[in-house]
């Protein structure tokens, strides 16, 4: 057993982590625990979920009888061989994500090993309930599209009791501008929406003996989510039309923590009410006194030696191809044209014809710092001769070895004070072609600036983004990092992906906006990329 361990420590804290992009450590355990400690993870309930799981091993490990506690051999190899396997495929698609579960199964393995069948039975929840502590950002755009049916949802419960409440995209206000609020993403659940799923499936697990009935107290919180965020929401416009804006924000700040009563009270009436029908097998049987917490397992009919040669040999084996994929070169092949150092793309040009002046748009400190050092750029501000007011960023990143070379741009808008207020997605045309277009992602953003006479004005703006690979482009992150992974497995190597931004101001709206985003890209899209297929 103390020989699987160590060598699972080795494996997962030397050799446990790929993406140096953002936290540059090899150690896999490293690496989720600072998502905990980050708040733009929103995994700081990991701690929480940590804890929960420490305490019901050791509960059920008191619980579970101590007679006849062998080792299943074959099924305690497959666990730790199959978690090494697991390891090496998500260390291959730069994935740490998918490492964390090749982890948990073989911890599985280690505590089968070491306490034979009772810490086996006793670990398999606790295990599986530390998934809920993995960050799981694509959430996000879930997120977006659950906050836009709250709101609908809230607006026309208003309606019906007679509030004459006005909705713009996230933005609920009153007719008369006595009370406006912007539902930010926080208001969708899904920032907590993790969260109550583990507790909802605990209060389950905790009440029913049932699997099904368990799975489905944990799944009910989806719904129930929405309902509270629904209530939160509804409960500000009725104050804001009461007592004004400052009620409304009195509510919004008290309802943060009464959405987790709202959601958990609706689950446990839940439970309550399949109890009494006798619904679900009712509360785990417990034995009449707590067995010993550790009881040596029984190695009769078992052979050891087995595990004990095939983890340490397969390990070996796994650093090895995990050192080769840190050798992988970088593929010469992307789909933007290169500069002659062939690290960065092609400069953007200075001018375009008689309209648009190019100006030097400097990469930050804080971009050198964060991204590797083989990420390329290029980019450059178009400003309007005809209306100095108008202006186009235009930006190019090119990614090196590492895939967090470039990252899901909702990321860094909301860093930067954006909010969100709708996306689609767009295609612009190739100029000249007929057979050729860009299909992009378009992000309609806001954010409040102070003017000179200390006045707060909303600006709103459009933010274009795609990605270009060595034979495609495609308009969404999560489209380029399943490429990414599927290319990096079928040919071994990394594959450059260049990230394009254009953004510009929509104080004159949208179709405007849209207009000058298209007349500058049919200028510089020929300059700095080849007319590729896009998915």
């Amino acid at each position: 057993m103390w020989l699987c361990a160590v060598v699972g420590l080795v494996v997962f804290h030397w050799f446990g982590n790929a993406s140096l992009g953002y936290v540059r450590t090899p150690s896999l355990f490293k690496w989720w625990f600072s998502q905990w400690l980050d708040p733009l993870a929103e995994s700081e309930h990991g701690w929480l979920i940590l804890g929960i799981s420490l305490w019901l091993f050791w509960r059920n490990a008191r619980s579970e009888p101590a007679a006849d506690n062998g080792v299943d051999t074959k099924l305690v190899a497959g666990a730790l061989l199959g978690g090494l396997a697991i390891h090496l495929f998500g260390y291959a698609l730069q994935q740490a994500r998918i490492s964390i579960v090749g982890f948990l199964l073989f911890s599985w393995g280690v505590l089968a090993l070491a306490g034979g069948r009772r810490w086996g039975r006793a670990s398999a929840f606790p295990l599986l309930f530390m998934i809920f502590a993995i960050p799981l950002n694509m959430l996000d755009s879930a997120g977006f599209y659950l906050r836009l049916w709250v709101i609908e949802v809230a607006y026309r419960g208003a309606h019906l009791i007679g509030i004459d409440v006005l909705r713009n995209g996230t933005q609920l206000l009153s007719p008369g501008g006595a009370y406006s609020y912007d539902v930010a993403a926080a208001c969708s659940g899904m920032r907590s929406l993790m969260a109550l799923a583990a507790l909802s499936l605990l209060v389950g697990y905790l009440n029913f003996r049932s699997w099904r009935v368990r799975a489905c107290i944990g799944l009910l919180c989806f719904p129930y989510a929405f309902v509270g965020n629904v209530v939160s929401i509804f409960a500000i416009i009725v104050a804001a039309e009461w007592k004004g804006q400052r009620a409304g924000a009195m509510v919004h700040d008290s309802f943060g923590f009464l959405i987790f009563l709202v959601v958990l009270g609706l689950v446990q009436l839940t439970v309550v009410l399949l109890q009494k029908r006798k619904i679900g097998g009712g509360e785990p049987l417990a034995p009449e006194k707590a067995e010993p917490f550790f009881v040596a397992p029984s190695w009769s009919s078992s052979r050891p030696w087995l595990v004990a040669t095939a983890v340490p040999v397969t390990s070996l084996a796994v650093v090895f191809f995990i050192q080769k994929l840190d050798t992988l070169q970088v593929s010469p092949r992307v789909g933007v044209k290169l500069a002659a150092d062939g690290l960065n793309p092609v400069a953007l040009p200075d001018y375009l014809g008689l309209d648009w002046a190019g100006q030097r748009a400097e990469v930050t400190a804080i971009e050198r710092e964060v991204l590797p050092s083989d990420t390329g750029f290029s980019r450059k501000n178009y400003v309007s001769l005809r209306n100095r007011n108008n202006s186009v960023f235009l930006s190019i990143v090119l990614s090196g070895r590492d895939r967090t070379s470039i990252h899901r741009p909702e990321l860094c808008l909301v860093g930067q004070g954006w909010t969100i207020k709708g996306r689609e997605i767009h295609t612009f045309q190739w100029p000249g072609r007929s057979d050729a277009a860009v299909s992009a992602t378009v992000l309609r953003i806001e954010r409040d600036f102070t003017n000179n006479k200390g006045q707060t004005v909303k600006v709103p703006a459009l933010y274009a983004y795609w990605f270009v690979g060595a034979d495609k482009t495609v308009a969404t992150s999560w489209e380029r990092v399943l490429y990414t992974s599927v290319d990096r497995l079928r040919s071994l190597q990394s594959h450059r992906w260049a990230y394009v931004i254009a953004q510009t101001l929509a104080f004159d709206g949208e179709p405007a906006a849209l207009a000058r985003l298209q007349e500058v890209l049919d200028q510089t899209l020929p300059t700095f990329q080849e007319p590729l297929p896009a998915r």
